[in-house]
């Protein structure tokens, strides 16, 4: 039985960077000891999720922030999945990243969100992530000492060719790292990580930010499991807080194996082919 388990830190999001190394230097040395495989960190855990912000707080690939993860990494023997960042690159265009870090504290993954969160909800939430992000537009898997991941940002996974691509690509895991707020969070949140791992057959990951009632944009928090049958195997509240859970990756084998799902696609009438 290859069984992984994986830790989800829902934490507060401080507006000081050294604020947040601290927090996660804690956090950290506080799970390592009850051997996790897996440590999971939300969208943007080191900047306060405001469009102005994501240009102030952007970093370099191997920055500070990136450097600080990699050494956690490395020190504590695990696999961190680093939520995501806001990432400056050469030409100075600004990411939403999310960067994976293996046991040694390299890099073995990055995720530049690819579907940008613009959205006007009547009575609710607007946001535009457009005014100062750019998209990305890599479909992201990765290979473990347990199989193959999936690795996507939020708004990402609304869109089921993504999730389907990383399952084609033989990910029976997809991490999620994400921060829906008090519009979409209790409408779609627990459905949409249901339906894609139960299409997929995957175990769907979403780790989200601490609520915070003071802040511009609000989490819904709720960090959630879900499983290759649609289950919901974990989800917290909306409190900081850390949840491990164990997961039994023979699970996917089975489902595939009793519902075929992948295997009976109708390849001879329709394809989804990525082209980047």
């Amino acid at each position: 039985m290859a069984t992984i388990r994986i830790a989800q830190c829902q934490l507060p999001v401080p507006v000081e960077k050294n604020d947040t190394i601290a927090l996660l230097e804690r956090t950290i040395g506080e799970i390592a000891p009850r051997k996790v495989d897996f440590i999971t960190l939300s969208e943007m855990f080191c900047c306060p999720y405001q469009v102005e912000n994501f240009p102030c707080y952007a970093e370099k690939e191997q920055g500070r922030m990136w450097k600080a993860c990699s050494g956690l990494a490395r020190t504590y023997r695990v696999y961190l999945s680093a939520g995501s960042m806001p990432e400056l690159d050469q030409s100075g265009r600004v990411y939403n990243t999310a960067y994976v870090f293996d046991r040694s504290g390299r890099q073995i993954a990055r995720h530049r969100k690819m579907h940008l969160f613009d959205i006007d909800v009547k009575g609710g939430q607007r946001f535009k992530e457009s005014e100062t992000l750019a998209a990305g537009n890599v479909v992201t898997t990765f290979e473990t000492e347990f199989g193959t991941f999936g690795l996507c940002v939020c708004y990402d996974f609304r869109f089921p060719e993504l999730g389907r691509l990383m399952a084609l690509r033989g990910a029976q895991v997809i991490l999620v790292p994400a921060a829906f707020n008090m519009t979409t969070g209790p409408a779609h949140w627990e459905t949409m990580f249901r339906s894609q791992a139960l299409n997929n057959q995957v175990f769907a990951i979403g780790t989200a930010p601490a609520r915070d009632e003071t802040a511009s944009y609000t989490s819904w928090g709720h960090s959630i499991v879900a499983d290759p049958w649609g289950q919901v195997v974990s989800q917290m509240d909306e409190k900081q807080g850390v949840r491990i859970t164990d997961l039994d990756l023979d699970r996917v084998r089975e489902v595939r194996e009793q519902l075929p799902l992948l295997r009976h696609r109708r390849t001879d009438v329709y394809e989804l082919v990525a082209r980047a």
